[in-house]
Parts: C-alpha cells; sequence; structure tokens
C-alpha cells in the first residue's frame, strides 16, 4: 500500500513538470529525490528514530549553554526531581539551559530540558507541574509522535532519510528547522489532558505534591495575562502550545480535592 501510495506521489510529481512552463525550471530530479527521501522518512524504525533523537538532543545541548553540575540552577532543579526516575520505562534525565526564553520540553528519549527563565518566574511546586506534564507526553510517546512528523517536516524540506541502510546525519541547517517544526507542533486536547492526567499520577507516586500541576496552569495564566512588553522579549512558545488553561486547572483542582490532598503554600 505505501508502495502504491508513493508510486502515485512520483507519478503527480512527474505530470507538475512536464505541465508547468519552462521558465518555471523545474527540477524534476531533486522532486523524485526529495519524494523518495520523504518516503524514507515515513519508514524509519524506531532504532533509526532513536538514533535521530539522541544526535538532536546532543546537538541542542552543544548550541545552549548548559548550567554546570554546580550551578545553583542545576542544583535546584536535582532537588526539585529527586526520585524521579523513569516515565513509563524510558529512562529520564534532566538539565538547565542558561537562556532567556522561557520554555521547557522533553524529548522521546526521557531528556528533559528547562531553561533558567522559567525557572526564575516559577516556584517549585510550579515547576514540578511543567515537568511532570512534560514527561507525561514522553510517557504517552506523544513526544516521539511529534518528533517524527517534525523530522518529516524536514524531510519534505530538506531531505532527512537512511541511505544504503545508513542513518545519514542531518546537517545544522535540518537541525535548526527540525527544532522550528518541533516548536510550532500542536498536540490535541486529548493529548494535553492525558498529559496533565499522567503528570498527576507520576507526581504523586513520586511523593510529591500533585496539586502542583493546577498551580503550574495557574501561574501560566498569570503570566498570559500580564503586559505583552513586559515578557515579548522571554516567551517563546510555552502557552500557545498549551490551551484551555481554565478548563486545565478546573481539573486537577477537582482531582487534588476530591483526593483529599492539601494544598501547598506558594512562598
Amino acid at each position: 500500500m505505501k508502495n502504491k501510495k508513493f508510486f502515485k506521489l512520483v507519478v503527480l510529481l512527474v505530470c507538475i513538470a512536464f505541465s508547468s512552463p519552462a521558465m518555471a525550471q523545474f527540477d524534476l530530479k531533486k522532486a523524485i529525490s526529495g519524494a523518495v527521501k520523504m518516503a524514507q522518512a515515513v519508514t524509519l524504525t524506531d532504532e533509526q528514530m532513536s538514533e535521530y533523537v539522541k544526535e538532536y538532543i546532543t546537538w541542542m545541548d552543544a548550541h545552549n549553554q548548559v548550567c554546570a553540575d554546580d550551578n545553583a540552577y542545576t542544583l535546584r532543579l536535582k532537588k526539585l526531581t529527586e526520585g524521579l526516575g523513569d516515565a513509563d520505562g524510558i529512562p529520564l534525565n534532566f538539565k538547565v539551559y542558561y537562556v532567556k526564553d522561557v520554555n521547557a520540553f522533553a524529548c522521546a528519549d526521557g531528556s528533559v530540558r528547562v531553561f533558567s527563565s522559567l525557572m526564575d518566574i516559577m516556584s517549585d511546586e510550579e515547576l514540578l507541574g511543567v515537568i511532570g506534564h512534560e514527561i507525561g507526553h514522553v510517557a504517552h510517546r506523544d513526544s516521539k509522535k511529534g518528533f517524527r512528523t517534525a523530522l518529516l517536516t524536514s524531510a519534505l524540506k530538506d531531505g532527512v532519510a537512511s541511505q544504503g541502510g545508513k542513518l545519514a546525519e542531518l546537517t545544522d541547517s535540518q537541525l535548526g528547522s527540525l527544532t522550528e517544526a518541533l516548536v510550532n507542533a500542536r498536540y490535541s486536547q486529548k493529548q494535553e489532558c492525558e498529559a496533565d492526567d499522567y503528570g498527576y499520577e507520576f507526581l504523586k507516586k513520586a511523593g510529591k505534591n500533585p496539586w502542583s500541576m493546577a498551580l503550574s496552569f495557574q501561574k501560566l495564566k498569570e503570566l498570559q495575562g500580564q503586559s505583552g512588553d513586559q515578557l515579548s522579549s522571554k516567551l517563546n512558545q510555552l502557552f500557545s502550545t498549551h490551551p484551555d488553561l481554565d478548563l486545565r486547572i478546573k481539573r486537577m483542582e477537582e482531582r487534588a480535592n476530591n483526593e483529599g490532598i492539601e494544598k501547598p503554600v506558594i512562598k
């Protein structure tokens, strides 16, 4: 079935080429090559995907200022995440990027990266909520699916494929495009709610207060209401990728209250 779809795609590209004006100088060879690479990207194995994820997070760590082990940000995050070992069998590792953007993300391999500017404006409890949510996407393989989609988007632009059985290395340009695609990625409302629920249970099982989920969303809503001028130089895509905050705050609050869990006092 996949071969049939691929054949139709190539035929379509050929038709476009021969129906285009001569001045357009359509590069048929390049178009077909791109289609081949796109098809290969779709059929990447889990092992190949893991290699690309590893390459990506290595590149990200190399292109951002990672706080040293004895840095105050690192020590705070290490203390905060103590006991958070793995997410549904995926081992977690945490690092802080010393950057001005207000964000955090988690990769399919369990790499969680928290930005220092986010740590500056959030309490420990609020920060734990963000981390719990991101880990939820890892556990439910949303991050993996999102990475595959972003990789395919990059393939459409530049071509990402396995060549002769050997995985093609990504260029800096391709890795940059991949980052852009991941930043602009969107999860469905169902995926977001499931990540919230997982984060809640994950934190509770680890001995953390799951009220952190509601508190983190309350903080995001508070920041959304602040002056754009005040935050415009710092905000990345954190808020636009987390819609329906009121609903999610209500869900997490009701769950904590129903379970009789005491709400922590934010200092």
